[in-house]
């Protein structure tokens, strides 16, 4: 297993945050991911937040404001990349909702992407992995998160890797991928034709084929302008009311798609996390 490569260290609320990188044999090349350690961290459960279109792994830790209460807590933060970076696929930097930044968080089968785009392996199980042996955290003691593609990664990793987060909650997630325009192309691209295979990563489908299905905690502004479109809560109520699974869905009137959504309640999510992680 790589080992860890720290190109920043910054002292927060009393713990750290850490920008760092390492040698991933999921995705063959350097993989990037920050990390907040909480004061005096030793065996830390783990708040892993999977940011959203165009991010990287410093979107989060940079607008998000958890830090402060994630230190309170006792909470570690990861917040792996989106994508890999500079890999060399015809195209990857073309288009903002393909390719970098936009990893989806699904294991490409379809070429040119299929060599370096391996996103479900990395998040869900190398890096974990390669956490647990390098920090001073329980990796038994996983909650996940997200935004947006990365809210559409967290419901769905969750479903796909039961057993590896206790908890999972998101912002303003993609539910239905296979029925938005930003999952058509990104399945089509990584996943190929065949719409049959883009329902293993299609949160509204895993539900209704899924035992257990977690209880959820998701936040939507109602002011977002890709809420229509794009998101489609209703398809994840509708979903979760058909197998009567628990799911806390808060709308929010004058709440829009960005981070200032996001850090308005963060801390209820990171409350939320601790109360199902924390000893």
């Amino acid at each position: 297993m790589s080992t860890v490569e720290i190109h920043g260290r910054h002292a927060t609320f009393g713990g750290e945050t850490l920008f760092c990188s390492h040698s991933s044999d999921a995705c063959g090349g350097t993989m990037r991911f920050s990390l907040f350690l909480p004061p005096g961290a030793c065996d830390a459960p783990v708040f892993y937040w999977l940011s959203g279109l165009t991010c990287t792994e410093e979107n989060f830790m940079a607008k998000a404001g958890a830090q402060r209460r994630a230190a309170e807590l006792g909470l570690a933060i990861v917040a792996p990349d989106t994508s890999p970076r500079d890999t060399g696929v015809p195209g990857e930097n073309r288009d903002w909702d393909l390719g970098s930044g936009a990893g989806f968080y699904v294991d490409a089968t379809q070429a040119p992407w299929s060599g370096r785009y391996r996103m479900e392996t990395w998040v869900a199980e190398e890096l974990p992995a390669l956490l647990a042996a390098e920090f001073p955290l329980d990796m038994s003691r996983i909650g996940i998160s997200g935004h947006s593609m990365g809210g559409h990664g967290a419901i769905v990793l969750s479903l796909r890797h039961g057993g590896r987060f206790r908890s999972v909650s998101a912002f303003s997630p993609i539910c239905s991928p296979t029925d938005c325009p930003w999952g058509h192309k990104a399945f089509t691209a990584y996943l190929g034709e065949d719409r049959e295979q883009w329902k293993f990563h299609d949160a509204c489908e895993l539900i209704a084929r899924t035992e257990p299905v977690p209880e959820l905690l998701v936040d939507q502004g109602l002011a977002d302008p890709f809420l229509e479109e794009q998101l489609k809560p209703e398809r994840l109520e509708a979903a979760c009311a058909e197998r009567e699974a628990r799911l806390n869905l808060r709308r929010h009137e004058g709440y829009d798609h960005s981070y200032y959504f996001v850090s308005t309640f963060i801390a209820d999510h990171l409350d939320w996390h601790a109360r199902r992680l924390v000893r």
